[in-house]
């Protein structure tokens, strides 16, 4: 390995740990916010409401940031403040004395990471164009699905002992300030990751290249079909095919089963391309079925796929984007791509829900039809890279 991969491996190894620490945080505390928002007298149409808010802005303002950082250059200090804004949110969580204010820092956690996450990755992007942009999101991926992980085995361990939500986001302000502190090292540390990559200006950006249209279209298509976890733990729990004190434990699982996809697929990303977007886009289509039909073990399998296909696109879209667009236009691209990826799955789970209450194998049409549409422009873009 040479200084320069060097280098970059420790820089994406430092990012990850942050990473790690940051959905130890947060991920912990998206485990338990919705009952405790019950017990703070918010009714179930509220805590929809406030957590599709939050997905909402937690992708929509991603558009912003990434501008923002694109045209300051100012990529520490975005992430940093979002990260900040971010970590100091979950913990106050203690201090919410109604549903109101917690539905507010609920909101101010989601936006703290649409703040960061353009910036960081166009940062880790740099250090991907040394090493190999899948193995760099990949890794990251494993290491942010590991932290994933044991938030919410944490929150339950925890609640088991206590069996008290406060004491959990108290508790929750130890990872989030060795978050702050590690984020503050590695910006000391690295204060230029540009310096990781060896580019030349490409002064012909003034729009994004047809590939990357392309791709958002697929990938927002995958994204409109991918119901999302609570809607899946509100059938098991609602037609008794997994017990309540499994549902957490399948999280987890699917976090774990995420994060080694990530490392997978991200090291197949830089041997095969795009193209291997194609057969796993199929394979993880079949998570729905098995989710919503099956019994406790289908759901396992299930749950187990749908982590699978989180692990997927949150190791591929980052890599896939750092390598169509020039270095001058990814933090834009970054935003927007997430931006619309965010609120396709949004507007999806809309509808996915709404299915929901009408006909199971309407849900399940949709979302395996959704994810066959996007085979297309899967194939299309392979054809236009090669």
């Amino acid at each position: 390995m040479t200084a320069s991969s060097s280098a970059a491996f420790r820089f994406v190894l430092m990012i990850g740990i942050v990473s790690l620490f940051a959905d130890f945080v947060y991920e912990g505390s998206r485990s338990i916010t919705g009952p405790y928002l019950a017990q703070l007298g918010a009714s179930g149409t509220i805590v929809g409401v406030v957590t599709g808010l939050g997905e909402l802005l937690g992708y929509g303002l991603r558009l912003v940031s990434g501008r923002l950082a694109e045209r300051t250059g100012k990529f520490w200090p975005i992430t940093i403040l979002g990260y900040a804004i971010q970590m100091a949110s979950v913990p106050l969580l203690a201090l919410a004395g109604s549903w109101q204010v917690a539905a507010l820092l609920i909101v101010a956690e989601r936006i703290g990471k649409a703040t960061r996450n353009p910036p960081r990755n166009v940062m880790l992007s740099h250090a991907g164009n040394v090493i190999g942009q899948g193995w760099v999101f990949g890794l990251h991926e494993a290491l942010d699905q590991a932290g994933a992980m044991i938030g919410p085995l944490s929150v339950a361990a925890v609640l088991a002992h206590q069996g008290d939500y406060k004491t959990a986001f108290v508790l929750l302000l130890i990872p989030a300030l060795m978050t702050l502190a590690l984020v503050g090292v590695a910006r000391w540390i690295y204060p230029r990751p540009g310096s990781l990559e060896a580019h030349h200006p490409d002064l012909h950006t003034v729009s994004l290249p047809r590939a990357f249209w392309i791709y958002l279209a697929g990938a927002a298509l995958v994204a409109a079909g991918f119901p999302d976890f609570s809607l899946m733990s509100f059938h098991f729990e609602r037609t008794g095919a997994v017990p309540p004190t499994w549902i957490p434990i399948f999280y987890a699982i699917a976090m774990g089963t995420s994060g080694l996809g990530s490392l997978v697929f991200g090291a197949l990303f830089d041997r095969k391309g795009i193209a291997i977007l194609i057969p796993l886009t199929l394979v993880t289509a079949v998570f729905v079925p098995l989710a919503f039909l099956g019994g406790f073990a289908a759901a396992l399998i299930g749950s187990a796929l749908w982590g699978m296909g989180m692990g997927v696109h949150e190791s591929i879209i980052p890599a896939a984007v750092a390598g169509m667009v020039p270095l001058e236009r990814r933090a834009s691209a970054y935003g927007l791509f997430t931006a619309a990826y965010g609120i396709s799955w949004f507007l999806g789970s809309a509808v996915i829900g709404m299915l929901y209450d009408i006909s199971l194998p309407g849900l399940i049409g949709f979302s395996i039809a959704a994810g066959l549409a996007a085979i297309p422009f899967f194939i299309l873009l392979r054809r236009q890279r090669a």
